[in-house]
């Protein structure tokens, strides 16, 4: 099959096809996301070397329950032990042994096909469409603030990054009822935003004052993105940060106990959270495609994200 391998450089390569174990289903890819953490993969977060991509949704095409056959699905990215004390408590996704597609320790979704166990699988509604399907797992990524903050109704919350994700995270925290004002650079993302009848201003608006926010949510993909959201943040206020990414970031650690800041990080989120939205049409995902290429332009498609008004790029194996 035909598969994106990253080493320390980008290649296509036709490897042999992954062979599922017992309890595990053999994937065909329809569609992949290209997501920042790839782009940090590509500078050196987590030492991986393998097949790139963890988002994707795909259809079934061998496992041996036969209830899975030909099911459109997409799929958890943290392959777990299931044993562990971690396992034992609902929290796989912090499981020491797991693996983590295209992450950690195992081969990911830009390629002709994937294995995932069966218990990672979530089985598409028929009115989701591939194109908004593929957003499941970036969205279940959103949705998990609401597991996280307990309040969201009513609240004043900042989103900093007009990107993919901090596109996705705004929709999630207003259909939860907060008052959003999503915060960026470039003016395509934030009209976009606009659209939507999103509150969205740029970094530098002197509407932007300190400590005004009762939750701020980093999603900037920069080191730099944690300072400014605790600027923002008011006192007892909530910082949530959704970045990945291979530098170190540096912040004064004062203004988290001056203020009494909480400092969350957050990850993978519920999968059937994310479904209902797409199936509701609470959220807006398509809007955010700005191409989609076949596997054999991978690379362009990678060189094409540098694009500052870029949002979302597909890869079609």
């Amino acid at each position: 099959m035909k598969a994106l391998h990253f080493d320390g450089r980008l290649s296509l390569q036709d490897i042999p096809a992954p062979q599922p174990s017992r309890g595990e289903a053999l994937i065909r890819v329809r569609l992949a996301g290209i997501c920042g953490t790839d782009r940090q993969i590509l500078e050196g977060y987590s030492g991986f070397h393998g097949v790139l991509g963890h988002e994707f949704v795909g259809e079934v095409v061998e496992c041996h329950d036969a209830r899975w056959a030909g099911k459109r699905v997409v799929g958890e990215i943290n392959v777990t032990c299931g044993s562990c004390s971690w396992c034992r408590r609902g929290l796989g996704r912090h499981c020491a042994n797991r693996s983590v597609v295209g992450i950690i320790n195992h081969q990911g979704t830009f390629a002709e096909f994937l294995t995932l166990p069966i218990s990672n699988l979530h089985e598409v509604p028929a009115p989701i469409p591939d194109d908004a399907a593929v957003f499941t797992e970036p969205l279940a990524a959103a949705c998990e603030i609401l597991e996280q903050v307990p309040q969201i109704e009513g609240i004043r919350a900042a989103v900093l990054g007009a990107g993919r994700l901090g596109l996705l995270i705004a929709q999630v925290l207003r259909h939860a009822g907060a008052h959003v004002t999503l915060i960026g650079r470039s003016v395509s993302k934030l009209s976009l935003a606009g659209s939507w009848d999103l509150k969205a201003i740029q970094f530098d608006s002197p509407e932007l004052r300190p400590r005004t926010f009762q939750l701020v949510v980093e999603a900037t993909s920069s080191p730099a993105g944690l300072e400014s959201a605790l600027r923002l943040v008011e006192p007892r206020g909530t910082v949530v940060m959704k970045s990945t990414f291979h530098q170190a970031a540096h912040f004064d650690t004062a203004k988290l106990v001056v203020d009494e800041i909480t400092l969350l990080g957050s990850r993978c989120g519920n999968f059937e959270d994310a479904l209902q939205l797409l199936e509701s049409d609470s959220v807006y995902v398509t809007p955010l495609i700005s191409k989609t290429f076949h596997l054999d332009q991978a690379r362009e498609a990678f060189e094409f994200l540098k694009n500052p008004s870029c949002l979302k790029v597909l890869l079609a194996p």
